[in-house]
């Protein structure tokens, strides 16, 4: 079949996409319609989207997108047309979607697309960035999309050939879906914005997907010693088996007082994925001097955070934001791969599968720690 005639056949027919009507949810699958690609877009056919914490804060409305939406931005899938100057990707290549970014602003430039000064209009504007949509429902109503440039909880996806991301086809691709924001996320602050190195210490405060990949990442990069704080006794235990070497339960233990013991000054690298101001306030004390922390966690917005700020000073601590991992996806994403290919990054063992209609499920087992990563299996085929 010629790309012309994909477009075609795609266009005139409708399918499923994951509707957010209205604050709080819920999922509602309805049958959708897409147009054809731009000169710069990629339509893909979606295998498996996994789901992050920002879909559920994004459907809430903590973080405020318009709606009706379709969220998911950690999309796999098949490429199925591409726009006229499209040379990245070609029809029947695997990819994982991820983030989108200008490409002309300072940080982009720099070679930091996740500092990208669009970001937030970009990933969360439900819009292109003239207005239009790429989807629309049953009654030709146009939906808001272009969720961190892909909406990916859908058959289809439009994206931009800037967040896409070519991977091998040796690799099962509903695997791969997670890569493109939290486990990038997780990984990428270790390994890209912390630099943690070979016989370093790191604490992850927080265990959920984004803290265990970092854990990951700290055993990979050659960590030896690795502390996991969390309050779900399942995740610390997953936590030792991937590489942690001490877990800390923070409702039964001071997490800085055992840090301090066992290291003595404290930690070289701390990364705070919860977003709790308390949290954060103790990932900062658990450093040693000259130590640095990542912050990757959302919190709502105006949220403040307080410090003792004779101790940042005195002690020449480091602290900052983290966004996905400071990575470049279509470097970092294909390393990731490889290192689990090698058995290196076993990422993996974070996932469970969920068919397409069991989508708000899958959230609630996210929301209430039930499930680290889970990810929607929306067509297998590919």
């Amino acid at each position: 079949m010629t790309v012309g005639a994909t477009i075609m056949s795609i266009v005139a027919n409708a399918f499923t996409a994951a509707v957010v009507r209205q604050q709080g949810g819920p999922f509602q699958l309805e049958d959708i319609r897409i147009g054809a690609p731009r000169h710069d877009e990629v339509l893909v056919r979606i295998v498996a989207a996994g789901m992050c914490h920002t879909d559920m804060v994004a459907r809430d409305q903590v973080y405020p997108v318009p709606q009706p939406i379709v969220l998911g931005h950690e999309g796999s899938g098949v490429v199925e047309a591409v726009g006229a100057d499209v040379t990245k990707v070609a029809p029947g290549d695997h990819v994982v979607l991820t983030f989108l970014s200008c490409g002309q602003c300072r940080a982009c430039l720099e070679g930091a697309p996740a500092s990208c000064e669009q970001f937030n209009p970009l990933n969360f504007s439900g819009q292109r960035s003239d207005g239009s949509h790429a989807l629309c429902d049953h009654s030709g109503t146009a939906l808001n999309d272009r969720f961190f440039g892909q909406s990916s909880f859908a058959a289809y996806a439009m994206a931009n050939e800037r967040n896409v991301v070519k991977v091998r086809q040796d690799v099962p691709l509903e695997l791969l879906g997670p890569l493109g924001c939290g486990i990038q996320t997780g990984a990428g602050a270790v390994l890209n914005a912390l630099k943690v190195g070979a016989g370093a210490s790191f604490a992850a405060f927080g265990g959920g997907a984004v803290g265990l990949s970092a854990i990951l990442a700290a055993r990979a990069a050659g960590a030896t010693t690795i502390f996991a704080i969390d309050v779900l006794p399942s995740r610390l235990e997953l936590a030792r088996e991937l590489g942690a070497t001490h877990v800390i339960d923070s409702r039964e233990q001071d997490a800085v007082a055992v840090i301090r013991e066992v290291t003595g000054a404290g930690v070289d690298f701390a990364l705070d994925s919860t977003g709790i101001p308390a949290v954060i306030r103790s990932a900062v004390a658990a450093l040693r001097p000259r130590g640095r922390c990542g912050i990757v966690g959302a919190s709502r917005p105006g949220t403040n955070l307080e410090l003792d700020a004779n101790d940042l000073m005195q002690n020449c601590k480091h602290i900052f934001g983290i966004v996905e991992g400071d990575s470049v996806p279509d470097v970092f994403i294909p390393q990731l791969i490889e290192l689990y290919r090698q058995g290196h990054f076993a990422f993996d063992r974070l996932i469970r599968f969920y068919p397409f209609a069991q989508i708000n499920q899958a959230a609630h087992d996210s929301e209430t720690g039930l499930t680290l990563k889970p990810v929607i299996l929306i067509d297998t085929q590919g």
